[in-house]
């Protein structure tokens, strides 16, 4: 079993940037994949990012290429979602999740996948 807890989240505008955490705590942080998710109103749960347990592997969305970099800290167990030029259409509640092993490939990004999950920061990017 592993808790996760996010914070970081806020309201900012266009263009800005905000970076979210994610801490751990009970089983050993370096055996698990990490992501991040996010879910906006009327909407379902969609996939952000992922990260090994290494970092050697660090798919993306679509949507978020070139604006999201995950990251990971296994010192203090914890990871990252720095988000730049963020949009109104990023907002959205954020959610941590975590996955024994490793997760790489298409089904890293199935909600199904991740039996770990954090509470969620908000995230609200204005126009």
């Amino acid at each position: 079993q592993v808790q996760l807890e996010e914070s970081g989240g806020g309201l900012v505008q266009a263009g800005g940037s905000l970076r979210l955490s994610c801490a751990a705590s009970g089983r050993t942080f370096t055996s698990y994949s990490m992501g991040w998710f996010r879910q906006a109103p009327g909407k379902e749960r969609e996939f952000v990012a992922a990260i090994t347990w290494r970092g050697d592997n660090t798919p993306y969305a679509d949507s978020v290429k070139g604006r999201f970099t995950i990251s990971r800290d296994n010192a203090v167990n914890t990871a990252y979602l720095q988000m730049n030029n963020l949009k109104p259409e990023d907002t959205a509640v954020y959610y941590c999740a975590a996955v024994p092993g490793r997760c790489s490939g298409y089904g890293c990004s199935l909600v199904d996948r991740w039996p770990y999950w954090g509470q969620g920061t908000q995230v609200t990017v204005s126009s």
